[in-house]
């Protein structure tokens, strides 16, 4: 339950940067005049813009892109990054079309600086691009890439040395329908990934509808304008480099819905991972994973489809992961502009709506939110959440050649698990104003300070590095399987102090990104965690004893007792 012990320390916060201490008052925080977060991509080596290709027509993809990827795809152990391109939905040939781009870590001679690799990867898919997901498909400790698309998905199998191929024939997931997020997840147990694409709504560019918002004589129409929402899909890894859409025999097509962020967690504790996605405009989903065979949609009676007040609100981005110290994950999802955040926090066996109660219902509604993450950027031992902001039409008052941009959103999490603003807005103190669609986090640099990539539409992409000028201590967790690759779904709990913690290796989360899934937990003034236990995606529990801060440690299936 809410009220657990901790503190919510920082620099320019009366109050100390320890666990157990008392709360913080809810008034905006000054961090300082240098704020959470420095820019710097273009300092760091990334030079990345995200080509909506408008003209004159208003295709709707345009204002829904696109996405980024931080993973490790040379397993150094630093991140590389993926960005999605996009260019012109009204281009027929491919070859005219932008690259994606792929960008490799200078670490550990200059960490969290980039190079550009693209040339000659593989990676440089064509297609009007959405978003990525990261996974290591095939089990050979090299990390995969799927590609979501207005269009065929694609598939980059890792070869190693920094080269990728495209394996979408062979892998049969080239799933056509306009797909924005997606993720790899071992739904069915039985030890390798499987994949969910999360699709949108049925369009085409040839039947493309006019809109209106006043006072503008064309804009951007909603997927209501449409009535066309999309069944997703899901993808059964057949363990030979193949795999099955098993969609229809898993129940999936039970309901429908305009599909854009998705997350994977036990929220009921059964052993059996369910599948929670944001729609937009109508009720999200919950795909209650029945026996590993099987999904339903519980999500009205499990009280996350729609608000407090029985509202289906346009679910945009979507993050999940245990606020209140209770043991099981609750639910974030981020909405459009007049309608506030969707904080559901999980009962165990219900969500309840506690927006207001955690103080998220009046700062971000505002703003159109899209990218969302849920991360400790101060280390003081609580989640703190970032948004990533920009309009979907023009704002009434809009004269100017940037309509949409507007500026992002950082929320430091307290003590009880409250959330408040942090001043400077968006954590920079230089003002950045844009529209922010794709946001993904992990510490690029290896300094312990989780640090974003944000993808903005027709302007360069944002590297916020984190300098938070007094952070607590660290203590990094890489979970492996047998094989080498990322064990994604799996838990690790352990104790700091007097307070237990459990954190879940994710990477699908926020909106058309996938995350670095290390867990690194913010342990204040602690020097160490103990009692680390590990929860495998097979159901197996291991337990590690204690570690030391400022490292990050690899674990892998079997290491424990």
């Amino acid at each position: 339950m809410l009220g657990k012990l901790g503190s919510c320390g920082t620099a320019g916060v009366s109050c100390a940067l320890a666990f157990g201490a008392a709360a913080c008052s809810d008034k905006v925080t000054e961090e300082s005049v240098q704020g959470w977060f420095e820019e710097s991509a273009q300092a760091r080596g990334i030079d990345f813009e995200w080509v909506s290709g408008h003209r004159e027509r208003f295709y709707f993809p345009e204002i829904m892109g696109g996405g980024a990827a931080l993973f490790d795809m040379d397993t150094d152990g630093d991140l590389d990054l993926y960005l999605v391109q996009a260019g012109r939905i009204d281009v027929e040939a491919e070859a005219d079309q932008p690259a994606n781009q792929l960008f490799a870590n200078n670490g550990p001679v200059n960490p969290g600086s980039f190079r550009n690799v693209s040339h000659g990867s593989g990676s440089g898919d064509r297609g009007y691009g959405m978003g990525v997901a990261a996974g290591d498909y095939d089990d050979d400790g090299l990390v995969d890439l799927y590609v979501t698309n207005v269009g065929p998905n694609v598939m980059l199998r890792n070869l190693g040395e920094q080269r990728f191929e495209d394996v979408t024939s062979q892998t049969e997931v080239g799933d056509p329908t306009w797909t924005a997020s997606a993720g790899f997840v071992d739904y069915d147990a039985d030890g390798d990934l499987d994949l969910y694409a999360v699709n949108y709504i049925y369009w085409s560019a040839a039947e493309e509808i006019s809109c209106y918002s006043k006072p503008h004589p064309t804009d951007y129409c909603s997927p209501k304008s449409y009535n066309a929402p999309a069944r997703d899909s899901l993808y059964c890894n057949l363990g030979d480099g193949t795999f099955e859409d098993v969609s229809a025999r898993v129940g999936l097509q039970q309901s429908y819905g305009n599909g854009l962020g998705v997350v994977f967690s036990d929220f009921d504790g059964d052993g059996h991972i369910d599948i929670f996605v944001a729609n937009d405009g109508v009720k999200n989903q919950l795909w209650h994973n029945v026996d590993g065979e099987h999904f339903e949609d519980i999500a009205e009676r499990a009280g996350c489809a729609v608000d407090q007040d029985g509202r289906a609100k346009a679910g945009m981005g979507t993050a999940a992961a245990d606020i209140d110290d209770d043991g099981d994950e609750d639910l974030l999802v981020v909405n459009l502009s007049g309608e506030p955040d969707s904080f559901y926090r999980n009962d165990g066996d219900f969500f309840a709506d506690r927006t207001p109660l955690v103080g998220l219902a009046v700062a971000s509604r505002a703003y159109t939110r899209f990218g969302l993450g849920l991360a400790d950027f101060n280390n003081d031992g609580y989640l703190d959440i970032y948004q990533a902001n920009g309009r979907v039409t023009r704002a009434p008052e809009a004269s100017g050649p940037r309509p949409f941009d507007e500026e992002n959103l950082l929320f430091q999490g307290l003590v009880g698990g409250r959330f408040r603003e942090v001043s400077p807005r968006g954590g920079t103190a230089r003002k950045l104003r844009a529209t922010s669609r794709a946001a993904a986090f992990g510490d690029v640099d290896g300094d312990g300070g989780i640090d974003v990539v944000v993808v903005n539409r027709d302007s360069k992409a944002f590297l916020l590095i984190n300098q938070v000028s007094v952070r607590g201590r660290w203590i990094g967790f890489r979970l492996l399987e047998k094989s080498g690759r990322p064990a994604l779904g799996a838990t690790l709990s352990c104790q700091v102090g007097q307070r237990a913690i459990m954190r879940r290796a994710h990477s699908a989360y926020s909106y058309c990104a996938a995350n670095d899934p290390t867990i690194l937990i913010g342990l204040a003034e602690a020097t160490q965690v103990s009692g680390v236990e590990v929860l495998w995606a097979d159901g197996t529990r291991e337990s590690l004893g204690a570690f030391h801060a400022g490292s990050v440690v690899d674990i892998r299936h079997g290491d424990g007792e």
